[in-house]
């Protein structure tokens, strides 16, 4: 029976209104769905919808606690034999449902980022039932490890069709990625930070794309409206149309923007901190950190790209495959195939991008790296080694 069937197994009216919404949330952006589309999907009168929800958000937050229900059900029913068995299955139930259910995921992928408490809820109900396949407490590090890689491989495979190997996951959960690695800390953690060079002199162009992240960034892509894009950069509309074709052309040259910054920023900082004396582990925490810190001075770059996965996929997905790429064309020792050569690499990079992605979220909506040096160094110890001292 599903959540809004009446005792007979009929669809109820409330039913048919939450089955319209989730088709239309998962397709559009939130604020582009007005509670009369909603009816007319469902075949229902406006007067209607009022008598089961107060307007779209209570309605929104409706079909969030369901997706909640659902993950903490098949999380619950995972089994096994010993750890081991229990963590696969654990995984394999994560992978499955982002297959299964794909529209409700949809939803709840623009739900985590306009109404943050469900990610938290969701964030609790992974770490307790992660603790429970391992038979211990877990945290911050262990749910950045396992959760942040397998979320956005189930993500990428469902809705990319992105090869994720099943069997690579498996072996990193088990034992890692850059086996038998150490960290220095002082020199994953230390030195300082150069900020990206600032232009003495910017042009139409510059100052429009300036502008466009400040706002876009605080206000929303269908908040902000081109005239104050303009107004800010201190210039008329027709100077925007110059440059570029339509607002959605605009907001894809930004996410490209944001995207050349973040990897400038964590590229010419590990030139600086000498990327020569460090091992395969230790590149990769220090670029994990240059990517928390970038983050913690400059939080409208998370706003937009996330933003941006619901308004233009295709340049998220650029946005991605360039950050991909540069694992590609990592230096021979810092390659990840030479740390882990059993490991299908094309995996391994989905999984660590993932790690990025989700810390990146609890950054951002934290507001400063202060507790992330811990749960980084913590982290590093499971890309070395996975849960093997867990596993029976």
């Amino acid at each position: 029976m599903t959540a809004y069937e009446d005792g007979r197994g009929q669809r109820t009216t409330k039913d048919r209104l939450v089955e319209a919404a989730i088709g239309l949330f998962a397709r559009k952006w939130y604020g582009t769905v007005s509670v009369a589309e909603i009816c007319r999907e469902a075949g229902l009168s406006n007067g209607v919808f009022y008598r089961y929800f107060s307007g779209k958000e209570e309605l929104f937050k409706t079909i969030l606690s369901h997706v909640l229900d659902m993950i903490r059900e098949a999380l619950d029913a995972v089994g096994g034999d010993s750890a081991r068995e229990r963590l696969f299955a654990y995984a394999d139930t994560i992978l499955r449902f982002s297959s299964e259910h794909t529209q409700l995921v949809a939803v709840f992928r623009e739900g985590q980022y306009r109404f943050f408490a469900y990610e938290h809820e969701l964030v609790a109900i992974y770490e307790r039932s992660l603790g429970k396949a391992l038979g211990r407490e877990v945290g911050l590090p262990e749910y950045l490890f396992a959760l942040g890689g397998l979320r956005f491989c189930a993500i990428r495979k469902a809705f990319q069709a992105s090869p994720i190997d099943h069997a690579t996951l498996q072996a990193i959960l088990e034992g890692g990625i850059f086996r038998g690695l150490g960290i220095r800390p002082e020199i994953v953690f230390g030195g300082s930070a150069h900020p990206l060079p600032i232009p003495l002199e910017e042009g139409a162009r510059e100052r429009l794309l300036r502008a466009g992240k400040r706002l876009f960034g605080e206000k929303g892509y269908f908040e902000t409206n081109i005239h104050e894009v303009t107004d800010a950069a201190g210039l008329s509309v027709g100077a925007l149309y110059t440059y570029f074709d339509s607002k959605e052309s605009f907001y894809a040259e930004l996410i490209k923007l944001v995207g050349h910054e973040v990897r400038s920023f964590i590229a010419a900082n590990l030139t600086a901190s000498d990327a020569s004396s460090l091992n395969a582990l230790e590149f990769e925490l220090r670029g994990l950190w240059l990517w928390l810190v970038y983050l913690a001075m400059d939080r409208h770059c998370y706003n937009i790209v996330r933003e941006a996965e619901f308004v233009i996929p295709a340049a998220v997905r650029e946005y991605y495959s360039a950050f991909a790429a540069g694992y590609r064309r990592r230096p021979s020792p810092l390659r990840l195939s030479s740390a882990a050569p059993s490991l299908d690499e094309e995996t391994v990079i989905e999984f660590l991008m993932g790690i990025a992605h989700y810390f990146g979220i609890e950054v951002a909506f934290d507001g400063s790296v202060a507790n992330a040096r811990a749960a980084l160094e913590t982290l590093g110890r499971y890309l070395s080694r996975g849960f093997l001292d867990y596993l029976a």
